[in-house]
């Protein structure tokens, strides 16, 4: 029914041209600006939502196809496609957008329509990021998201907004350079951009392992993993709260994306050959950075370590494949184990924007992120500590929420794989539990701390909306991940049955 439709294309250009229409509203219509951003935003997620309803979830065949020659002398197209990995960061995407908008309603007090208009941009370029089917488009809209990005923690974020912005943007970006070589060699050995061709390529073993190289100095920035992570925690404490839920709940899922989109089936012999490299990498971000989150005194920061933690996860499920396939010959293991990194990424995406959403509302009332400056907020604030007890409950991998079944299926796929790597990736039940509800009981239990926890006032009907649609997302895909599962399964099989199969001669 909607297969007619160039949805892909709405989901991209009408939140930029929206941005666009906002911008031109300018400030001195600020309540107007926020009523047409809300409705562009919804606009957006309904089309999403178009999408996943007439996704054919039976094939791994990329659908809603649209192409048209962009740049004809070097053969660049303006190709766009989903298939089951990319629809449910799409749906991400328009869904967290939502929720930022309705969270800048009350606090953003200057220059409204381009704080409003930056986000809408930022949103059609994240759905252009997943959607692209040519190389050269997705590393515009990859390079592009940096524009927006920057300048939300450079005009609205802290003190050292400066510093944590060039660092970000330093990092990011000379990553992508890397990508971008890579992307030009595979044209001079493919004649195309089209990433079909550049998964078919035959490649040589020293070829692909200096392609993979290319592609994790800018996926491993992203992501970001354990040694290339430290602009994450600056960039969060930085970033106003609608910043960090989307560089939490999207921009960090850009790095995993991307190995699954390039690393892995351009360079399957060379995956495999770095595939003990990325696990170790991996295991450290999971177990040493749960130990560096427990030492935070900063909310922010210790959410963003977290991150950081929970993302290791994501690779350990992606690699961890490998190791199954030689000892078994069965791809069942590796299948859980990729899907598990997927939900582990959508997971991620609503806990970890749920938690930056709590310690803004704490934020915007009392100024402070300190631990120290909070205790007994659930005198004050008992439907507020409810919700941030559920989304801390489901940051430490409680059974029964979201954040349980991507670290289960992930584990119970390492098991396949060495009984020590496992032991090592389910520490993570336990730091995480740690420092997440050492948190909560600090900030949240105990008797009133001072006269400033005294006078805070519960939330509001706007604050409830966007924690209650948060809570209901974390519980459902916890009891319920079939609808995720689902779509994402026969994808991630053919993908795996491409990436064990050897491209040298």
């Amino acid at each position: 029914m909607f297969a007619e439709l160039p949805l892909l294309s709405l989901l991209i250009w009408t939140p930029i041209l929206g941005g666009v229409w906002v911008l031109y509203a300018g400030d001195r219509q600020a309540l107007t600006v926020k009523y047409l951003t809300l409705a562009v935003s919804v606009v957006t997620f309904v089309f999403s939502v178009m999408l996943y309803a007439g996704f054919d979830t039976t094939t791994y065949t990329m659908q809603f196809i649209e192409r048209s020659s962009w740049i004809s002398t070097f053969d660049i197209y303006y190709h766009l496609g989903v298939d089951g990995i990319a629809l449910p960061l799409i749906l991400l995407t328009t869904f967290t957008t939502v929720l930022v908008v309705l969270a800048g309603w009350e606090v953003i007090e200057k220059r409204v329509a381009q704080y409003m208009a930056a986000f809408l941009i930022l949103e059609g370029l994240m759905n252009g990021t997943f959607a692209a089917m040519d190389a050269i488009l997705f590393y515009v809209y990859w390079e592009a998201m940096l524009i927006p990005m920057f300048l939300i923690i450079g005009v609205w974020g802290g003190s050292r907004r400066v510093y944590a912005t060039i660092k970000f943007f330093l990092y990011t970006f000379l990553g992508s350079v890397f990508m971008l070589v890579a992307f030009l060699y595979l044209y001079s050995q493919a004649g195309s951009f089209n990433i079909a061709d550049l998964h078919a390529l035959p490649l040589g073993l020293t070829a692909q392992k200096l392609i993979f190289i290319a592609f994790l100095l800018a996926f491993a920035v992203k992501i970001p993993m354990w040694p290339v992570h430290t602009w994450l925690p600056d960039a969060h404490v930085e970033a106003p709260t609608g910043g960090s839920v989307i560089l939490a709940a999207i921009l960090l899922k850009m790095g995993g994306y991307g190995f699954l989109r390039f690393s892995l089936p351009i360079t399957p012999d060379a995956s495999q050959a770095f595939a003990g490299f990325m696990i170790v990498l991996s295991l450290i971000a999971i177990a040493y950075i749960g130990f560096v989150a427990l030492v935070q005194h900063d909310m922010k920061k210790l959410i963003a370590y977290s991150s950081v933690s929970h993302m290791g996860f994501v690779t350990l499920g992606f690699f961890i494949g490998f190791s199954i396939y030689a000892t078994s010959n069965s791809l069942s293991g590796a299948v859980m184990g990729m899907e598990g990194g997927m939900v582990q990424m959508i997971s991620h995406g609503f806990i970890s924007g749920a938690l930056f959403l709590c310690v803004g509302v704490m934020y915007d009332r009392m100024h402070s992120r300190e631990i120290k400056d909070y205790g007994g907020v659930v005198n004050t604030m008992p439907r507020f500590a409810a919700f941030m007890m559920l989304f801390a409950l489901a940051n430490s991998g409680l059974p029964g929420t979201s954040g349980f079944v991507g670290e289960f299926l992930v584990i119970l796929s390492s098991f396949k794989a060495s009984f020590w790597i496992a032991f090592v990736a389910a520490t993570t039940l336990i730091l995480g539990a740690a420092y997440t509800l050492w948190m909560y009981k600090r900030v949240i239990f105990g008797d009133i701390a001072n006269e400033n926890v005294a006078e805070l006032k519960d939330i509001g009907s706007r604050e409830t909306v966007i924690l209650l649609m948060l809570a209901v997302a974390v519980l459902l895909f916890g009891i319920w991940p079939a609808p995720l599962l689902d779509v994402m399964h026969p994808t991630i099989e053919h993908l795996l049955e491409h990436v064990m199969q050897s491209k040298l001669g």
